[in-house]
């Protein structure tokens, strides 16, 4: 297992934040994801033997929203 924090560019609303982490959590080969309203980040879990890193930033970018960063 991996965890990555995804920085992503302001959130306009806690219903952003709760449309994300459940996209996430969808995705298959992720363990945990949780997105954090206030610091516009995401921390993600995943197997990275079934995910790869950008298919999670592709998933955050089809709904709408950009990753500028990630650690």
């Amino acid at each position: 297992m991996k965890t990555k924090t995804y920085q992503l560019e302001t959130l306009a609303c806690p219903t952003c934040m709760a449309k994300i982490q459940g996209a996430l959590k969808k995705t298959r080969g992720v363990t945990d994801a949780e997105v954090m309203f206030n610091s516009s980040r995401a921390k993600v879990t995943f197997d990275e033997n079934v995910v790869e890193s950008e298919t999670i930033k592709k998933t955050i970018e089809t709904l709408g929203y950009k990753v500028i960063g990630e650690k």
